[in-house]
């Protein structure tokens, strides 16, 4: 069965915002299965559009400011 959107349900979502980039954490549900918690990064290119890139690390001012996002979120759960 492919990958369906609109089963994907965000149960919590935040983003915040840094100097050129932004970090959305959520929780989604797929299809009425287990909550699962997300991070996903977003840098702004020239055109100033937000594009999506791998999250891979975080700065410690990121993560910082991403942990108490990432509590609200379990609990959430």
């Amino acid at each position: 069965m492919p990958y369906d959107q609109s089963l994907d349900v965000a149960k919590f979502k935040e983003t915040k915002e840094f100097e050129d980039t932004r970090i959305t954490v959520g929780v989604f549900s797929y299809n009425e299965g287990p909550k699962k918690l997300q991070l996903s990064r977003e840098n702004v290119n020239a055109n100033e559009e937000w594009r999506f890139a791998k999250l891979g690390r975080m700065t410690k001012e990121e993560a910082q400011e991403i942990l108490p996002i990432m509590q609200k979120a379990i609990e959430e759960m």
